[in-house]
This record gives C-alpha cells, sequence and structure tokens, in this order.
C-alpha cells in the first residue's frame, strides 16, 4: 500500500515544488513507483516533467470536482518509475466550487484510494497557502514534509504551521504525522543560516533531515527544459543533494 506524503508549506519561495519534482524523481531512480499529484494552479511540478499544461484533457480540477477518477487523470512520464497526475490553472477556481460539496475537504483522500496500491509512494505539491486545497492534501496523506528556506522569515510561519498539523489531526486526519523538515537555499557559510538551523531543530527536534539543499544554478534551470535536475544535469550540486535526500527518506522509510 503506498505511502502519501504532502510536500507544503504556507509560505512561497521556499523549495516545495523544486523538492517534489527533484524527490519524486530521485526516488523513482532508486526503483520504487512514485506518483506526484500536482494540485497547485501554477501546475509548476506538471511542467517539471514536461508536460504541457496547456494541453490536458484532465487534471486535478476534474479530480477534486468528482467529473473523473484518477486512473483518468495520471500521465506516464519519461523518467524512469514517476507518473505524474498534472495541474493546471482550472484549478484555481476549484476552492470555490468545493465549498458547496460533500465532503470538501475529503475529495482528494476518497479519489486516492483507488490507486493507492499501484504506487510504494505518492508525493503531493500543495499550493502555498493553508486553503481548502491544502487541506484536502493533509487529509489525505499520511505524513507532511516541510521545507523551510534558510531565512528568518522562514521562521515566523512555523507556529502557523504546527497550528493547522494540530487542527487537521484534530478534525479529519489524526494519524497525520510529520515525515521530516527540509532545510533549502542552505549556505553554511552565513551566520543567519546557522541560527535559522538552530531554531528550526528546536522547533522540530528529530524531525530535521540531514541533507539540505544548497542554493544552485542548475536546479533553477532544470524546470525550463521540463527535466528533474537529477536527468539535467546528474553531478551538480543541486542533484547530488536531491540524490542524497532520496536515501535518506528511503532509508527512514524501509520496513
Amino acid at each position: 500500500m503506498g505511502k502519501i506524503i504532502s510536500i507544503t508549506n504556507q509560505k512561497g519561495g521556499v523549495g516545495k515544488t523544486t523538492t517534489t519534482v527533484n524527490l519524486a524523481a530521485a526516488v523513482g531512480a532508486k526503483g520504487k513507483k512514485v506518483l506526484l499529484v500536482d494540485i497547485d494552479p501554477q501546475g509548476n511540478a506538471t511542467s517539471g516533467f514536461g508536460i504541457n499544461k496547456r494541453s490536458l484533457v484532465h487534471s486535478s480540477y476534474d479530480l477534486l470536482i468528482g467529473a473523473c477518477e484518477a486512473k483518468d487523470v495520471i500521465l506516464s512520464t519519461e523518467f524512469e518509475g514517476v507518473d505524474v497526475l498534472p495541474s493546471n490553472i482550472a484549478l484555481a477556481g476549484a476552492e470555490i466550487e468545493i465549498v458547496e460539496l460533500e465532503d470538501r475537504t475529503l475529495r482528494l483522500k476518497k479519489a486516492l484510494v483507488p490507486i493507492k496500491a499501484d504506487y510504494d509512494f505518492i508525493f503531493i505539491d500543495c499550493p502555498p497557502s493553508l486553503g481548502l486545497i491544502t487541506l484536502n492534501a493533509l487529509a489525505a496523506s499520511d505524513t507532511l514534509m516541510v521545507p523551510i528556506q534558510c531565512e528568518y522569515y522562514a521562521l515566523e510561519g512555523l507556529s502557523q504551521l504546527v497550528a493547522t498539523i494540530r487542527q487537521v489531526k484534530r478534525l479529519y486526519n489524526p494519524t497525520l504525522d510529520l515525515e521530516g523538515v527540509l532545510l533549502t537555499m542552505f549556505d553554511g557559510r552565513l551566520n543567519l543560516t546557522v541560527q535559522v538551523v538552530a531554531e528550526v531543530k528546536k522547533f522540530f527536534p528529530q524531525k530535521v533531515y540531514k541533507t539540505t539543499i544548497p542554493r544552485n544554478v542548475r536546479l533553477s534551470e532544470a524546470p525550463s527544459y521540463g527535466q528533474p535536475v537529477i536527468y539535467f544535469d546528474r553531478n551538480s550540486k543541486g542533484s547530488l543533494s536531491y540524490q542524497a535526500l532520496a536515501e535518506e527518506f528511503l532509508s527512514k522509510n524501509r520496513g
């Protein structure tokens, strides 16, 4: 039975989509069967795998409003082990539509049940907000992974995120657990980075990954070529860090 992991942070620009795309690709390349579910209306994770979001017949929008099933939306990719359930801008209006629907926070959970067993891991790329779409992801997930940028403002949202996790556990998903916290845009030479790391470790003891993700030009360039970084430039710093993260992630998920 596949494990469902939401990759989420209500703050934008923290490397959330970069992490979803590159971790999914790196885990797939290690022989696991992976599904990336894109529920961000921007659809950047979709285009990160070379899928043209403008020419989609179905998207995660259709899934959330109940117009079709997951198997009708999922696309296979040219990258080892990875399928994508894509998104596009149609999803932008979904929050308003879902409000009126029955079980509005459980739409995604119910939609993923029939295909969960087909995958080892299902990674959900969430929008940078704590709205109804993100609540659907958290209600559907076994765990959540939080990328945090090594900057001062990253700390400001932590208490809000922790409060949301508590609320989701209480109302919708009592078994939701924290998969881990990933430090992104890491530069160990900066005092601020060291301070942020110390604060985050205090906030989330035992949950911060040893692997950190550096700022890296190749990581920024790869999406414009529609490729995860391990296919775009396998030996770049960014690629090696996501390969190391995949190893660490899998070692914690053995058994």
